[in-house]
């Protein structure tokens, strides 16, 4: 297996944040380093996941594909009627 190269990344955070941290870690068997790459690493995908579906949004404006702010205000008025209207579309 390669080595992959590595950069340390120094953060100042919360005192009980990172007792969370060092009780995860003895919980779990692992070192603080493990966790906190398993948290930075979720969260940048969760970012790029953001992002990608923002970028899909805009696309989808550009080329029309929106709701008209009415219908959809209309919808969300009936949503406490007996015979609410369908989802705008």
């Amino acid at each position: 297996m390669p080595k992959i190269e590595t950069r340390v990344l120094t953060a100042h955070v919360p005192v009980p944040l990172a007792e969370k941290v060092d009780q995860l870690a003895e919980r779990l068997e692992r070192s603080r380093g493990w966790i906190m790459k398993q948290a930075l690493s979720s969260w940048v995908a969760q970012e790029e996941e953001r992002d990608r579906l923002t970028q899909e949004a805009l696309a989808d404006v550009d080329a029309g594909h929106v709701i008209d702010h009415q219908a959809v205000q209309a919808w969300a008025d009936s949503l406490g009627a007996d015979q609410p209207l369908p989802v705008p579309r």
